[in-house]
């Protein structure tokens, strides 16, 4: 049996009342680097712990990937990847582009996944029927936008500074082309492309449980997301995310010379 939506609501009301109030309250930081800075908070672990207990209760054969609190049975068939907050230095920052991502992958292939912001109260879900938005807007189902060239789109990534060598040169060349580029959002930036707001989200140095809850999403909504070389990205690393197939090809032409 599978978990249906209702499922992972519940998935996110329990992450939900664990970040929301530590939210823009002065909480402490934790380093998890001795040299550079990789912040953890008393959220992420707590959220993470909600989310666990949750699954082992209702789906106890089931694996899970999760960021800050280890693995467990990676070899079965349905897996659970978990990212309580994504975006923790925008937490720590009291900006609301942070969210949680939940995903299930089947035989290591992401099939549902949820994005929430508890902030302003959205969440994008995502399972074989589409992907759907629910938030102060109501509810609809999420499709990308089908924008005809890199010349007229707008590109997201986390920060520019994240590339470097040949990596950067191949961002600011497509950088230079797009019509529109903006930096910092996390994953809040996947969930603006898949309800059509921006078309085209450049990373690297992404981990599994960074894109396990946003693939769904954005192929339910009838978007691309796959590595640099055109791979599937649930391992992560480098990730190209587009609305249009248009916009892709430009992309990624650029990103494999």
């Amino acid at each position: 049996m599978l978990p249906d939506r209702s499922f992972f609501n519940r998935l996110a009301e329990a992450a939900r009342a664990e970040t929301l109030p530590r939210f823009r309250s002065g909480l402490d930081v934790t380093n998890k680097l001795s040299s550079g800075f990789d912040p953890v908070t008393e959220g992420d672990r707590a959220a993470e712990l909600a989310i666990r207990a949750l699954i082992e209760e209702n789906f106890p054969d089931h694996g899970i990937l999760g960021e800050e609190h280890g693995n467990v049975g990676l070899d079965r068939d349905y897996v659970w990847v978990i990212d309580p907050i994504d975006g923790t230095r925008a937490f720590i920052s009291g900006v609301p582009v942070w969210g949680t991502l939940i995903g299930l992958q089947k035989e290591g292939r992401a099939i549902m996944g949820m994005i929430e912001q508890p902030f302003t109260g959205e969440r994008y879900f995502a399972d074989e029927n589409g992907s759907i938005y629910s938030g102060p807007e109501g509810e609809r189902r999420l499709v990308t936008r089908q924008c005809d060239r890199l010349s007229n789109a707008i590109l997201f990534t986390t920060s520019p500074h994240l590339f470097g060598g040949e990596e950067m040169e191949k961002y600011r060349e497509i950088e230079g082309q797009v019509r529109l580029f903006r930096y910092g959002c996390d994953c809040y930036a996947y969930a603006l492309l898949a309800a059509g707001h921006i078309d085209l989200v450049i990373e690297n140095g992404l981990k599994p449980y960074d894109v396990g809850g946003i693939i769904p999403v954005i192929e339910g909504a009838g978007g691309i997301i796959t590595t640099w070389d055109g791979g599937r990205p649930e391992n992560g690393g480098s990730i190209i995310a587009a609305g249009s197939r248009a916009v892709y090809e430009q992309a990624i032409a650029v990103l494999q010379r």
